[in-house]
C-alpha cells in the first residue's frame, strides 16, 4: 500500500507545534509567581489570626495590635513583601485581617 511521506511529515510538523502552543498557553495561564504569593498571603492571614485566637483564649481578648503578637506569641510576618492590615472593633469580636502583596 502506497503512502504519502510528504503528507504523513506534515501531519506530525503540524501535531507537533499545536502541542507545543498548547504548552505555551497553559505555562502563561498558570503564573506560578501569582499562585505562591496568593498561598503565602493566605498562610500570613492563618498565622495572624491562630495567634490572634490563642490570645484570645489565653486572656480573654484579641490583642489590640500587630506587635502584641510578634512580641508575645512569636508571631512572624514577611514585612518586606507583604502588607498586613490588623483591624480590631472590640475586644471580644475576632480581628479583621488583610494581607497584600507589595509591589515591587
Amino acid at each position: 500500500m502506497y503512502t504519502d511521506r510528504k503528507q504523513s511529515r506534515l501531519l506530525v510538523i503540524i501535531a507537533a507545534v499545536v502541542c507545543v502552543l498548547l504548552i505555551a498557553v497553559l505555562a502563561v495561564r498558570m503564573d506560578p509567581g501569582k499562585n505562591i504569593n496568593e498561598e503565602s498571603a493566605a498562610s500570613i492571614k492563618d498565622a495572624v489570626m491562630r495567634s490572634a485566637t490563642q490570645c484570645y483564649v489565653v486572656e480573654g481578648a484579641y490583642p489590640a495590635n500587630l506587635a502584641y503578637l510578634q512580641e508575645n506569641y512569636g508571631l512572624q510576618i514577611n514585612t518586606d513583601d507583604f502588607y498586613v492590615t490588623y483591624d480590631i472593633f472590640a475586644q471580644n469580636m475576632p480581628p479583621n485581617v488583610r494581607v497584600n502583596v507589595k509591589n515591587k
